[in-house]
């Protein structure tokens, strides 16, 4: 029997026990706030270190050269412009996650394709494409949400 059944069958059984958190009540609720704070937080954390470089000294060893070559400047350049994106992604994901999960996903999508490109970096790749998933999950039910 799960924890959250026992609770129920506990407090139905014995109306003087402590109800569920009304966040653990409903699953959908839950992930949504799951997901909207996770995809607010690290897209803000990851823009913020393009600038500060706590997490890594070398985020311009993730770029891959062609693309590199279409944007204006140099690699370092190319990053700080990604941080502001990312910064920018993750207050929008706070403000309208139906159209931020959409967006995270995106620059996921873009990601994915300069780590490929670069070689070396498939595991990075693979996490980013669950990461990718799970943005997608959240405007899924961010939608969701808006219809009910």
């Amino acid at each position: 029997m799960s924890n959250l059944a026992r609770v129920r069958s506990s407090s139905a059984a014995d109306p003087s026990a402590p109800a569920p958190l009304p966040l653990l009540r409903d699953g959908n609720r839950l992930a949504f706030v799951l997901l909207r704070t996770v995809f607010t937080v690290a897209p803000i954390l990851f823009g913020l270190d393009k600038f500060t470089r706590v997490l890594t000294d070398d985020w311009e060893r993730y770029l891959a050269p062609w693309m590199n070559d279409l944007i204006p400047g140099d690699a370092h350049t190319a990053m700080m412009i990604v941080g502001v994106v990312e910064i920018l992604a993750g207050v929008v994901v706070a403000l309208l996650p139906r159209f931020g999960g959409l967006l995270v996903a995106v620059w996921l999508a873009g990601i994915i394709v300069s780590l490929v490109g670069v070689g070396g970096y498939l595991d990075i790749a693979l996490r980013d494409f669950g990461l990718l998933v799970g943005a997608l999950a959240l405007s899924a039910l961010a939608f969701a949400r808006r219809r009910s």
